[in-house]
């Protein structure tokens, strides 16, 4: 008989009624946590996407001028098969975001617009679990967001937003960080894996320039075998892990 684990994930608080996902590039919400956003917005609830860069530099074959806006309609149709319709971007330039004032004026901005209770971001650390370096855009965008969050509900840090009718927001409860190497909750990903899937699919310019495999072949097995790595730790289900920090 199979031991039972005991480092066992504990499912992500799900009394909340608005979400803002915060990351640096068109797809790394697809590859981390979209099985999620499909089963909250099935639920009713809402999310918002921010993306920091149009991807524009993430195709060598393609100019960044040419890159960028069909990334950025690969993006939007990808968050459409999950349910998300409000995503935007802002001009970081691709591959050399910088952490500091800019970035997160402007994502503390995108939370005083948005108003949400859960803030979702990806991997801020400099290595994913020991075994890949991670990219410097994520770490940028992903710490950002972690401070964002506290610059947003204090008035005395970037007051220009004050004054341009974006009032303080002291209601973001939970940061729920994508791709950690030690997550501690998760979300049931079965009712959202096959749109999931759909969802990364669009993508396909970026899938066909990572990958000689067929797209559908290659999002779904990726997809398939991480969620059921992380139900190991989830009662058995196909899951999406999350390390959540509470506020």
């Amino acid at each position: 008989m199979t031991e039972p684990r005991n480092d066992q994930l504990k499912p992500l608080p799900d009394d909340w009624r608005r979400a803002l996902a915060v990351v640096a590039h068109p797809d790394d919400l697809e590859y981390g946590c979209s099985a999620a956003i499909a089963g909250w917005t099935d639920g009713g609830r809402e999310v918002a996407y921010l993306l920091a860069t149009r991807g524009e530099a993430g195709i060598d074959s393609l100019e960044p001028s040419v890159c960028g806006p069909l990334r950025e309609r690969e993006q939007r149709a990808s968050a459409a098969v999950v349910g998300v319709s409000t995503v935007e971007f802002l001009d970081h330039q691709d591959g050399v975001i910088e952490y500091g004032i800019p970035l997160r004026r402007d994502i503390a901005a995108a939370i005083r617009r948005h108003r949400p209770e859960l803030v979702l971001t990806l991997n801020h650390r400099d290595t994913w679990g020991g075994v890949a370096w991670n990219t410097p855009d994520h770490v940028a965008v992903g710490r950002a967001t972690l401070d964002a969050v506290a610059d947003a509900g204090n008035r005395w840090i970037f007051p220009e937003l004050a004054e341009r009718g974006l009032e303080p927001w002291n209601g973001v409860r939970w940061v729920a960080v994508a791709g950690s190497s030690t997550p501690t909750h998760a979300v049931d990903a079965a009712p959202g894996l096959e749109r999931a899937v759909r969802s990364l699919l669009e993508h396909r310019t970026y899938i066909e320039a990572l990958t000689d495999k067929e797209p559908e072949t290659y999002a779904r097995s990726f997809l398939t075998a991480h969620a059921e790595s992380v139900g190991d730790r989830f009662g058995g289900k196909p899951a999406v892990a999350f390390e959540l920090f509470s506020r």
